[in-house]
């Protein structure tokens, strides 16, 4: 079992997890604005409580995205000045990908269409089945909440159902469940395996959107949609 250290900024959650053989050691609070400045302490607090120094670690894996945007870049740049300063290589994980995983572990389910909020009256997704191949899904999307389509039988996990929960898909089981770091180390193993890891240099966030903010005229026309 590699030696691990994982973390995920791409929500209002912060989670940091570390795996030194079977132990691992996990932390999970308030992210947001917070996890600029509590989230290298709370990686050096974990490291030293599974007794491992970052050089000894095998990899870095970092959630990569979608999600928010100061997020991302809090997570991918920590993750980079870690592995420039120890020499270890990083594994950047798409968050959707965290979330189909974390919906499999704690339901069982195989086939999964994760969902992330991405404000603006839209939703990130993509299509994940455990069955066909662990380390591969669907290119994450943007989507409006009815443009969704889930295949039957699949599942839907993720953090949009409250704000979208009513224009979403009403036949597919609903999973609400965040990505977690715990998720990301379960994935690693066979993604190390796959050959997914990059020098820091060559890990990026992933951000799918291109702006983090509507005009006044698409919020005024999105509300008039909705009301009429």
């Amino acid at each position: 079992m590699p030696k691990l250290l994982a973390f995920d900024t791409s929500t209002e959650h912060l989670s940091v997890a570390v795996r030194n053989g079977d132990a691992l050691f996990v932390h999970t609070g308030a992210g947001g604005a917070q996890s600029s400045t509590t989230l290298i302490p709370l990686i050096q607090q974990l490291l030293a409580d599974a007794g491992l120094t970052l050089q000894a670690l095998d990899a870095i894996a970092f959630g990569r995205g979608p999600g928010s945007f100061t997020g991302l870049r809090t997570a991918c740049s920590v993750a980079q000045g870690l592995g420039f300063g120890a020499g270890v290589r990083l594994l950047p994980i798409d968050t959707l990908h965290a979330v189909a995983e974390e919906a499999r572990e704690r339901s069982g389910v195989r086939r999964v269409v994760a969902l992330l909020d991405a404000r603006m009256d839209q939703v990130y997704a993509a299509e994940y089945d455990f069955d066909a191949d662990a380390c591969a899904g669907s290119e994450p999307r943007l989507l409006a909440p009815e443009e969704v389509h889930v295949p039957e039988g699949w599942a839907l996990a993720g953090n949009a159902f409250g704000a979208y929960g009513d224009r979403l898909p009403s036949a597919a089981a609903r999973l609400e469940v965040l990505p977690t770091a715990s998720a990301l180390l379960r994935l690693a193993p066979s993604m190390i395996a796959a050959g997914r890891l990059v020098a820091p240099a060559d890990a990026w966030p992933l951000y799918v959107r291109d702006k983090v903010a509507q005009t006044t005229e698409e919020r005024m026309r999105i509300r008039n949609a909705t009301t009429s």
